[in-house]
Formats: C-alpha cells, structure tokens, sequence
C-alpha cells in the first residue's frame, strides 16, 4: 500500500492512497546510499529504519499473500506484471524485484500481460519451465480490474482462482478507488456507523473534503473550482488529475461526464535543491509504504508542474529522515555540528 501526504503548517494531509504503489526498492537501495553518505550526522537522525532487513520484509509481504490463499504450498514462480514493462519509469525497479526473489530460491520473470496464456485451468508464461505454471502476480497495472482485451489470461486466472494475484481487483475497489475519501471525510455518515470519536477526529484533521462531482452539483463545484484540486475516481497517479484553477470549460465538461470526485486544494510544500547549480524550487509529497498497518518505509516525490512527475530536472524519488523530537525545533547543536559535518548529498 502506499499513502501519500502533502505537508502542511498544521500537519499531514493524505491525498491519496494506492495499492500498488511503486518505488519501494528504489526508495530502499537510496536510503541506504544515503545513510552510508550522511553517516556523521547520525546520532542527529535517531534511530534508523532497518534498511538491512528491509528486503527481507518485503519477501515476507508477498510469501503473505500467498500462503494467505495456498497455506503452506510451496511458492514457486512469480511474474511481475506490466504493459510494456521495459518501457516504464520503474523498469530498473522490476529487475530489482526479480533479482530479490531469485536470491529467495523463487523463479521470477518481469512480464507483459500480452504474454500471458490462459490454457488447461492455469496460467503460463514461455520464460518459465514448460511445466511449471504462474504461481503469483505481482501486478504493477494500472488497469485496476483488468477489464482491458490483452488482460484477459490474466483476468481469467484471477477470476478462478487459479494464479494468487496481488494486488488484485477487490483489494483496489476496497482500498483506492477515490470514492473512498468521500466516505473518509464525511463526519456525519461515519458518525452514524458508529466509528469512534478519535478515529474520526483523525480522519477531520488529515482527509481533505472529498465530494462526487455530479451535474447537480457542477455548477457549485465550477464556482468553487480555485479551491478544489479534481482526479478521476479509479485513476491513479496524476493520470487526468486537475487543479481546478486550470481547468478550462472543455475539460469540465469532460469531468462532469465522467466518474470523477473533487478534493478540498492543500498545496503541496517546497523543497529548496540545486539543480544544474541553480537554486530551484520543487514541489514534495511524502510516500508512505505499508503492508499490514505498518510503515515500512517513507519517501518523497520531488516536483514541479501541477502533479508529481518523473520529468522534472532534479525532480523524483528523496529519501527522507525523521528527526526525533529534541531536534524538531531550530537547535544551536544540531546547526554547529551539521556545518562542521555536512554530508555530500
């Protein structure tokens, strides 16, 4: 799972939640680059993630959802999944995630769904031993719930039962179909289920208000638009994402046609980094990545434009460092030992 937070004066707001966020291995190996960099300044960072046994967790989290479906059945074959994988963003992630499960006695390919043959109640692929059926996907496709024609051996063999798939179909319409931060941060209906009082004081202080654009209430929406930030209801990512103030009349009409909900704005905070030696300004959300409520790790998304990007020069993944409290205010120690100590990145 991945949640992602924009950083504001009074805390952290979730404006997203995914669940096949990616970057986790990327984030990892760079978190650890940048603990081996800034090693002197450690006693300042509190105690660390443990970045060692990090992978280790994460093949744990994928043995779980398997044995959650096969018990103790042996876990032989996995495919990483996605449209024309070796031309995405993530690419180098995908090899990453092969390599740690060779390394874990498991055989791992990275795969395009096209690939894929639904035959005899199981699922193939011609990289694996002729014999040996997909056990897992590791889906990394953003169509969700696998409607789309060259989906279909996959779609078949989740239908089934047959191949463990993670994560999967309902896990989205449960977890991230933007619907749900609707129902996050309307007070009242949760009220009436009883949720407890902390829990939504919690829910009031970090989901924005969520709300359907319907054509009812389009033209209120539209007169509030400076204020709201729209994205399509089982998107993801930036995918036909808007901020309001830079919608034109063609693209509303095209949201108010669609399934799409409207978000209360809370501008992203800004990172000073240098880039080609030019002081520059980017845009930050922080990324937190989770599997069975608890936090594996945290990253950052660098940016600039009107959402998170891979495009922007000096943009992208950033580690994070969590201070621990006696260094969360300005500290006179903490600002002479960081000059005399400063660390490369």
């Amino acid at each position: 799972m991945g949640y992602d937070f924009h950083m504001t004066a009074e805390g952290p707001r979730l404006i997203e939640i995914n669940t096949n966020a990616g970057g986790a291995l990327l984030n990892a190996a760079a978190a650890r680059a940048h603990r081996s960099c800034c090693e002197p300044l450690d006693r300042f960072f509190g105690a660390p993630a443990d970045l060692d046994q990090l992978n280790h967790s994460f093949v744990d989290m994928f043995v779980a959802e398997w044995q959650a479906q096969r018990g103790d059945a042996p876990l032989r074959s996995i495919l990483i999944v996605d449209d024309k994988p070796h031309e995405q963003y993530l690419a180098s992630e995908f090899q990453i995630c092969r390599e740690l499960f060779l390394r874990h006695g498991m055989t791992a390919v990275v795969a395009d769904p096209a690939e894929l043959q639904w035959r005899g109640g199981a699922l193939w692929h011609p990289a694996l031993p002729e014999d040996m059926p997909v056990d897992l996907v590791y889906s990394r496709l953003t169509d969700f719930y696998l409607s789309e024609p060259g989906h279909a051996a996959l779609r078949s063999a989740y239908v089934s039962g047959a191949t463990v798939v993670t994560p999967h179909p309902r896990a989205h319409a449960v977890h991230a179909d933007k619907r749900n931060l609707i129902t996050l941060s309307d007070d009242a209906l949760l009220a009436a289920w009883d949720v407890p009082q902390e829990d939504r004081a919690l829910l009031r202080a970090v989901v924005p208000a969520t709300q359907l654009v319907t054509p009812e209430n389009a033209d209120t929406l539209w007169a509030r638009r400076r204020q709201l930030f729209f994205k399509p209801a089982d998107g993801y990512g930036a995918k036909a994402a808007y901020r309001g103030d830079k919608l034109t009349r063609r693209v509303w009409h095209e949201i108010i046609g669609g399934s799409f909900v409207a978000q209360a704005l809370v501008p992203p905070s800004e990172r000073l980094v240098e880039v080609d030696g030019t002081s520059t300004r980017l845009k930050l959300d922080v990324r937190a990545y989770v599997y069975d409520g608890q936090i594996q790790l945290l990253a950052a998304r660098t940016y600039a434009g009107q959402t998170t990007n891979f495009r922007t020069a000096g943009g992208g993944f950033s580690p994070v460092v969590v201070l621990p409290p006696l260094y969360s205010t300005p500290n006179q120690e903490f600002h002479d030992e960081a000059l005399s100590r400063s660390c490369a990145c």
